[in-house]
């Protein structure tokens, strides 16, 4: 599978929700962009999605404006696969300010840690740039997401951070079936939904498995 990077992607911006009507089918790519890295303190301010079709919709979220009834009932959606790059936090920013836990989810960054085994670097660009030849820029990562009116280089940022997800899934499969670790990664993503829950209720510093 040969990837080149997306010159000019479709980009469409909503405001508090997705448009009625809108299919992204059995798969889609989603991301978040918060105040920071706390979801008690930080909210929810953007959530880009993408099917894979070199197109992303962004819906942005002013503050206490969380309704978004398409969007939860794609969340919840059992027969669509949610794809995230750390899905730990961005289930648990959706869950602590739309009020539902997406799933079924798959992450990139699980995947990465299960079988790119021969580095620590297993953020989105170190994995667009290995496994697809990819170089994605990331100056707008910290940038004032709650702003009324986002830049045209933030949305293109924000886009970049999904239009890439399903490809980097199909090789990320490809290297789970060859070491055998597809069942242990399918177990991962199950388990992260409960993950989520004990980040939003204080343990996310603390292991509760070791001794």
């Amino acid at each position: 599978m040969s990837v080149s990077k997306i010159a000019n992607p479709e980009i469409t911006l909503h405001h508090g929700d997705l448009p009625a009507g809108i299919s992204f089918g059995t798969s889609i790519a989603i991301d978040t962009e918060t105040l920071g890295l706390a979801p008690q303190r930080d909210r929810l301010c953007l959530a880009q999605l993408s099917a894979g079709d070199n197109t992303a919709h962004l819906v942005q979220f002013a503050a206490g404006q969380f309704a978004a009834p398409r969007f939860k009932a794609l969340l919840l959606d059992p027969t669509i696969l949610k794809i995230f790059h750390y899905a730990r936090f961005d289930i648990a920013v959706l869950s602590r300010y739309l009020g539902v836990m997406a799933a079924p989810v798959y992450c990139t960054k699980i995947a990465s840690r299960l079988v790119r085994t021969y580095t620590d670097r297993h953020g989105l660009k170190d994995l667009a740039r290995e496994l697809l030849g990819i170089e994605l820029a990331k100056e707008y990562q910290s940038s004032d997401w709650g702003a009324a009116e986002l830049t045209q280089e933030q949305l293109r940022y924000a886009a970049s951070d999904v239009l890439y997800l399903h490809a980097l899934k199909t090789k990320l499969d490809d290297m789970l079936a060859r070491e055998g670790r597809t069942d242990l990664a399918r177990a991962c993503f199950d388990f992260l939904p409960t993950r989520a829950r004990l980040d939003l209720a204080g343990w996310a510093e603390e292991d509760i498995f070791e001794h």
